[in-house]
């Protein structure tokens, strides 16, 4: 019988009266990098709190790879690498001094240590800094040190709370590249978000939670194939001001128009190919020259909103 990295069953935490997790039962199966999706306040940081061994649930189990959290804490986080929340770090220490730290709590033999943090540090993109103190550090250098140290001694599982959360674009573009690279080694990776287009990105599954429940789960294709709503992405010969804006919001069917560089704009729209054959003709109409018409993906933030809604 095979043993899958993470099994949540019936999980409850109970702050008070207050359920932060609610009858919660998750399993994300090897290799899968899932993103567990949910707005502020859902129950995703309690969860994963629940996971890593730093809260202790009111009912229900968690195992990581065939272990139970609560009963064999030790062996249980023995596989598992983890951000949680904002890193902190020893801001008079280097990245290495810092590896070299973690690596020593962890029992890894001193010659592993080397060899490893230069590997990951490699893969963070750090290496550059790597005799540097992190005290200089910009909040996305210190979240790639942060991602190096959870893979150091090569977890099965990883598990990373809003990665992204606080950083300035340049520094999101950085951890999702990173992101991207754990994907292509095949890690298991549970990743909570409220980033949806970070989701739709890098994700193979997704959960979504509300209010402490499971809303929907599954991979984002079957879940976004579920959903008939599509972004569209447009260029036309006219600059996109804010005339045409107005112009184009007037249109039967558009919703969530966005300008998109100077002569770009998106919006959303619900059905199929006939509707989208209806769209650019209407385009046509108003006298906008349209360079080209596509569709630039499914509208994952619809599906999102509507179980949300649907759920209160």
């Amino acid at each position: 019988m095979q043993v899958e990295p993470i099994v949540i069953t019936d999980l409850v935490k109970d702050f008070g009266g207050f359920k932060a997790v609610d009858g919660l039962s998750l399993t994300v199966r090897s290799g899968t990098f899932l993103g567990f999706l949910g707005p502020n306040g859902a129950g995703k940081t309690t969860t994963i709190k629940i996971l890593t061994n730093m809260l202790r649930a009111t009912s229900g189990s968690a195992y990581l790879n065939g272990v139970d959290v609560v009963k064999d804490p030790k062996a249980a986080m023995a596989s598992l690498g983890a951000v949680v929340e904002t890193p902190e770090f020893y801001p008079y220490l280097t990245p290495n001094e810092t590896l070299a730290y973690l690596g020593e709590l962890r029992g890894m033999p001193s010659e592993e240590v080397r060899s490893r943090s230069a590997e990951v540090l490699e893969t963070v993109k750090m290496s550059e800094w790597a005799d540097q103190r992190i005290g200089k550090f910009s909040k996305g250098m210190k979240q790639r040190v942060a991602i190096a140290q959870a893979i150091l001694h090569r977890p099965s599982v990883i598990i990373l709370d809003e990665p992204t959360s606080g950083l300035d674009p340049r520094g999101m573009a950085e951890v999702r590249e990173i992101l991207n690279e754990l994907k292509k080694e095949r890690y298991t990776v549970f990743m909570s978000s409220h980033l949806l287009n970070e989701v739709q990105e890098v994700c193979d599954e997704v959960a979504l939670i509300d209010r402490g429940k499971l809303l929907r789960s599954g991979p984002v294709s079957d879940l976004l194939g579920s959903v008939n709503v599509h972004r569209m992405e447009v260029r036309s010969l006219q600059p996109i001001d804010g005339a045409w804006l107005n112009k184009i919001s007037q249109l039967e069917g558009v919703t969530e128009l966005r300008a998109s560089g100077r002569a770009g704009f998106t919006f959303t729209l619900a059905g199929g190919e006939q509707e989208q054959a209806r769209m650019l003709r209407s385009l046509q109409g108003i006298g906008l020259d349209v360079v080209s018409f596509k569709e630039s993906g499914v509208a994952l933030e619809n599906l999102y909103l509507s179980m949300i809604k649907e759920s209160r």
